[in-house]
């Protein structure tokens, strides 16, 4: 599959929202929606689930017009929406039964999750019984119980401890090796960075980038070199005002032109001390404070 989002707009009132938003996304793949809050994500999202329209722009799913009566969403919000006094079981087959499933159908698939994420002894309990993680994992049962065609992932880590994290991980890997369009949004960069081949940064209702991340990273200068020792002071001497130290104790040392990287690390090899010596990419983070701060 292929998503295509083209010049879509959205104003709500005199206040222009999105301006010309456009990117892709591909099945198998995960896709990183990105911005700081109010960059206009959120109206991105909605108009994608036709939660509201565009004023303009088009939305295709390989090639042609997206038909919502044959393409399931599934749809995890940053905010539950989920009813405290409800029992599991009962708002599950609820959600899954608005989405399309037969009761039968509706339980099967349910209690299949249920299992899967380790909540089956939750089963006939209050929502509002389950701790804060608990309660995430089953409004991920919502978003994909209905087993959807494109996945909406906003904030999903929130509230899990590392154990529930780790299994989220491998239920969304689970999801893009069946092939579905898995779309994150996300502020926990290093989760993006993890999942994602593509990303778009939204900066003021704009693309400010877009593109495969591998891609975005390598077409950053390659001057600059990692190293890590256990003995950093002679690499120090030796390079001087060229060398300055992160916060985790690696070395990055500036070099003059990339083309200086090979004849830099052969040296660093023969003469020093190291454990590794690297190109120097830059994180999504840094990536991500370069084009969507102000």
């Amino acid at each position: 599959m292929l998503l295509e989002l083209k010049d879509i707009s959205k104003s709500f009132g005199p206040k222009l929202v999105l301006d010309g938003i456009s990117f892709r996304a591909e099945g198998s793949k995960a896709f990183g929606l990105l911005g700081r809050n109010g960059a206009g994500k959120t109206t991105t999202i909605r108009i994608l689930m036709d939660v509201f329209g565009a004023d303009k722009g088009e939305i295709l799913l390989d090639g042609k017009p997206i038909d919502r009566e044959k393409v399931k969403f599934g749809y995890l919000p940053e905010e539950r929406g989920l009813y405290p006094k409800k029992t599991v079981i009962d708002q599950l087959v609820y959600f899954a039964r608005l989405c399309g499933m037969e009761k039968n159908a509706a339980l099967g698939s349910v209690d299949r999750w249920l299992g899967r994420l380790g909540m089956s002894q939750y089963r006939e309990k209050k929502l509002e019984t389950l701790s804060k993680g608990n309660q995430q994992k089953i409004q991920l049962i919502t978003a994909l119980a209905h087993d959807p065609d494109i996945v909406i992932l906003d904030e999903p880590f929130s509230g899990l401890d590392p154990v529930n994290a780790m299994l989220l991980k491998d239920v969304v890997r689970e999801e893009i090796a069946r092939g579905k369009i898995v779309l994150f949004s996300s502020h926990q960069m290093s989760y993006i960075e993890e999942f994602c081949d593509d990303i778009a940064i939204i900066r003021q209702g704009k693309i400010a980038l877009t593109g495969d991340l591998a891609g975005i990273k390598r077409a950053y200068p390659r001057d600059r070199l990692v190293v890590r020792s256990r003995d950093p002071e002679p690499i120090k001497a030796a390079f001087g005002g060229a060398v300055t130290e992160t916060d985790k104790g690696a070395l990055i040392i500036k070099l003059d032109s990339p083309e200086e990287k090979s004849g830099v690390m052969t040296r660093l090899a023969g003469e020093f001390d190291v454990d590794a010596v690297e190109v120097f990419e830059p994180s999504l983070n840094d990536i991500f404070v370069e084009y969507a701060g102000d």
